[in-house]
């Protein structure tokens, strides 16, 4: 396997500590916030870089997180009977918070995560956003809306839009901060109370977010937080939900769908991915290559919408694997809680096993190591190298397979055709990059990518940052869309009340159904002829 070590840290043992900001103090506020038992059994987490203790978390019973819905169940009343305008005082207000103490959580997602501080940021960024864009525009989705009658002028018909009630939201340990709470701030809106499951690793993140908006003034008991393994509380998350929010693998979305299914109730998921990007022939290499990195390293690949296939076109497959190439090998690697570094740490020993088992096995079957391809130990216990390869066949587990780490493969394609037809090859479909000189190219070669958003000459920050539009997979990268209408919609209810004022479609006492069929039909005439919708 080949080896470079260009990528390398200022020093090796920058957050051998964690930081001030992580106190005994911080500690004890967060994890009591967690519904359990004062009897619970704990669980000690680590700190990705340094493998050293980190928080000693209470686990949840099945009793606390039926507990946690009763009480949720009864808070919701109260928040849902709460005027749009003071939910929307509450986000703003906190919409302040995460940006006022933002350092606190960039230190937390570091500390349990791993990632670099420059990516934390964006998962800051990304929740004063989405909490500024629900608290703006909830009133113009969920207030009641007019529409068109049955009969012109005698149907008086509004929509309504009322919250499911209890919403269960599951969120991932690759991006704690905008899982738990991006996904948490519409369902909130919406008017639901929400019983949350983060992932244990990154538990103190959402527990944090958690803390702020209850500061913002959300009423006592209407965002709840549970901890523990699926296998112990998933049966009354999922029983006691009115809707399922879930990020996580396909395996998982599937199991959750049946039973949704059965119970009858919705869910939104999203899943994984095996993310193409389509360079064109005409892209800017230079450009291109500095967008490839970007699209495929941040929090060290583990993002459900980075880039894992590179699609390059063969008139500059040469030159553009060339400049990517040399810009993974500057990619600096290491562990510090200052934005000095480029790329950081896997989160757990499960994802560097995956990681490695992925790249050994493409390098035994014949892949060529460009660039990265091994563990670095000496940075850290989960630190592994940003990593290039080629000459990836189908026989190998990372061709189809998502790696979820900082490893990219290189192919040619002769034509546009060839692209889309490669990029589509998969059976996920939830992120795809372009890039072309020519705009309106390349949007015409990302309308025919399956994939539930596309990115014209970016990443993928443009489209998720877009959260006046919806974001979501295809095939088995999920169902239901987070962000704009959808996101706020599906936590709600429609219900239409119809009043019919002075004639209905009965026929009145004096007119015979015969009569009445025909001056109906020619009233439809009429409407049509009229242009009337």
């Amino acid at each position: 396997m080949a080896t470079d070590h260009a990528t390398r840290p200022t020093t090796a043992h920058t957050a051998a500590a964690l930081p001030a900001s992580i106190t005994p103090a911080l500690l004890r506020r967060l994890t009591a916030q967690v519904s359990a038992g004062p009897d619970a059994v704990r669980v000690t987490t680590s700190a990705p870089y340094t493998g050293i203790p980190l928080a000693d978390l209470p686990v949840s019973t099945p009793d606390d997180v039926e507990a946690a819905f009763a009480r949720a169940r009864i808070a919701q009343r109260t928040w849902a009977a709460t005027p749009l305008s003071e939910r929307k005082r509450v986000l703003l207000r906190y919409h302040d918070l995460v940006l006022a103490r933002q350092d606190e959580a960039l230190d937390l997602m570091q500390a349990e995560n791993g990632k670099t501080r420059r990516d934390a940021f964006l998962e800051v960024a990304d929740i004063g956003i989405v909490s500024r864009y629900y608290a703006r525009n909830a009133a113009k989705y969920l207030s009641p809306k007019r529409r068109r009658g049955a009969i012109p002028l005698l149907t008086h018909t509004t929509e309504l839009r009322h919250p499911k009630g209890v919403v269960t939201v599951i969120s991932p340990w690759n991006y704690p901060l905008s899982m738990a709470a991006g996904d948490t701030i519409a369902a909130l809106m919406a008017g639901n109370a929400v019983v949350q499951k983060p992932d244990t690793q990154t538990a103190l993140t959402a527990l944090w977010s958690m803390d702020l908006m209850y500061e913002a003034g959300l009423p006592q008991d209407v965002w709840q937080m549970v901890i523990g393994r699926g296998s112990s509380v998933g049966g009354p998350l999922m029983d006691n939900a009115d809707y399922m929010m879930f990020t996580g693998s396909t395996a998982s979305g599937r199991e959750i769908a049946a039973k949704a299914g059965r119970r009858l109730i919705g869910a939104s998921l999203e899943l994984g991915g095996k993310n193409p990007m389509i360079v064109l022939a005409d892209a800017d290499i230079e450009k291109a290559a500095e967008g490839a990195v970007a699209a495929c390293f941040p929090s060290a690949g583990q993002l459900c919408v980075s880039v894992e296939r590179l699609y390059v076109a063969e008139s500059i497959r040469d030159e553009f694997t060339a400049a990517f190439t040399a810009r993974a090998k500057r990619l600096k690697i290491g562990a510090a809680y200052d934005y000095s570094m480029d790329v950081g740490s896997l989160t757990t020993d499960a994802q560097l096993r995956t990681v490695t088992e992925h790249v050994d096995d493409a390098v035994a079957k014949g892949a060529t190591v460009l660039a990265g391809g091994t563990a670095r130990p000496d940075l850290g216990p989960l630190f592994y190298e940003p990593t290039v390869l080629t000459d990836v066949t189908p026989d190998m587990t990372l061709y189809d397979h998502e790696t979820f780490g900082p490893v990219v493969s290189v192919y040619t394609y002769r034509d546009e055709n060839e692209a889309v037809a490669l990029a589509n090859a998969t059976s996920y479909g939830l992120n795809a990059g372009v890039w072309s000189r020519d705009g309106a190219r390349g949007r015409a070669v990302a309308a025919r990518v399956h994939a539930g958003t596309v990115n014209v000459n970016e990443a993928f920050a443009a489209a998720w940052g877009s959260v006046d539009a919806p974001m979501g997979g295809m095939g088995d990268s999920g169902l239901g869309r987070r962000h704009g209408a959808d996101g706020i919609l599906k936590y709600t209810e429609p219900q239409t009340v119809a009043h019919q004022r002075i004639q209905g479609f009965t026929p009145p006492a004096r007119i015979s159904p015969e009569t009445w069929a025909a001056l109906l039909t020619g009233a439809l005439k009429f409407l049509k002829a009229a242009g009337v919708r």
